[in-house]
């Protein structure tokens, strides 16, 4: 975890996201990339790309500096390497790129979360950034003093996930010496017996050496109620959980457990692309 990404639109929700990632920072010895994307229309982005000295876009870019200047002044960021950037894009897909044009490991965001209509057919930036992001997406709803973890549930169906995001999620697991309750919810609509249910999870673990970890079945009326029930009866500090990043119409018709996580679970919730 060399390289975290935090993006910042200077809210409430981005400072508690960035004070998680300076604990990290501070654990892992890690740099933080503190990126702030402007989101202007396409006609001011067309003649930006012409005139770097915009009128609106210098005064934009002048008042992101001055608040960069102020979070960087934040005792919680001693020691820490940090380099801030303001680019000009679509806030979504802008942190994606970034991501990948630094190679970081983690991208930390604060997120309010949405709901109702605002999340059918709007959805926050952070939803975006999880079904977009090819890195583990760690998101912060609220303040912590001190982010320990100790109890990380990792819900997986066992079965259509990647292995891969298993591998992801038990190294993190070693890195916070934590353990790994892995969960899988039965519903009504989709049930298997425990007999099977406990086969396909040690097949879905084989060859992996992390060995603090539970196995749970745990029945609920849909996936993501039984997700967020299992976690708040074990007091888990943070659920991790696979996304298929669907996006366009395959997105709408079909959803997303992992994005309806992040929208709605009071607790960290971290993501890793299938």
């Amino acid at each position: 975890m060399k390289k975290i990404l935090v993006p910042t639109d200077f809210s409430e929700e981005a400072e508690n996201a960035l004070k998680v990632a300076a604990q990290l920072a501070k654990k892992y010895g890690s740099e933080i990339y503190l990126t702030h994307l402007l989101e202007l229309p396409f006609t001011q982005l067309d003649a930006l790309s012409q005139h770097s000295e915009l009128p609106e876009a210098m005064f934009f870019m002048k008042l992101a500096r001055q608040k960069f200047k102020d979070v960087l002044s934040k005792k919680y960021l001693e020691g820490i390497t940090v380099y801030e950037t303001v680019d000009f894009n679509q806030s979504f897909s802008g942190i994606a790129d970034t991501a990948k044009e630094n190679n970081v490991d983690l991208i930390v965001m604060g997120s309010h979360g949405a709901s109702g209509f605002k999340e059918m057919f709007i959805g926050s930036n952070t939803e975006k950034v999880v079904r977009t992001s090819e890195v583990p997406v760690l998101v912060i709803k609220n303040e912590h003093e001190t982010f320990d973890i100790n109890n990380i549930v990792f819900a997986s169906d066992f079965k259509n996930d990647n292995k891969e995001t298993y591998r992801q999620a038990s190294e993190l697991a070693l890195a916070f010496n934590a353990k790994l309750h892995l969960l899988m919810v039965n519903t009504a609509n989709n049930f298997t017996t425990t007999a099977k249910a406990n086969s396909r999870i040690l097949d879905f673990i084989n060859g992996y050496n992390y060995n603090n970890y539970s196995i749970n079945i745990y029945n609920d009326e849909n996936v993501e109620q039984g997700i967020l029930n299992f976690s708040h009866s074990i007091n888990a500090d943070l659920i991790g959980i696979s996304t298929h990043g669907r996006q366009g119409i395959s997105h709408f018709l079909n959803g997303s457990i992992s994005e309806d996580l992040v929208n709605h679970a009071k607790r960290p919730v971290i993501t890793f692309k299938i």
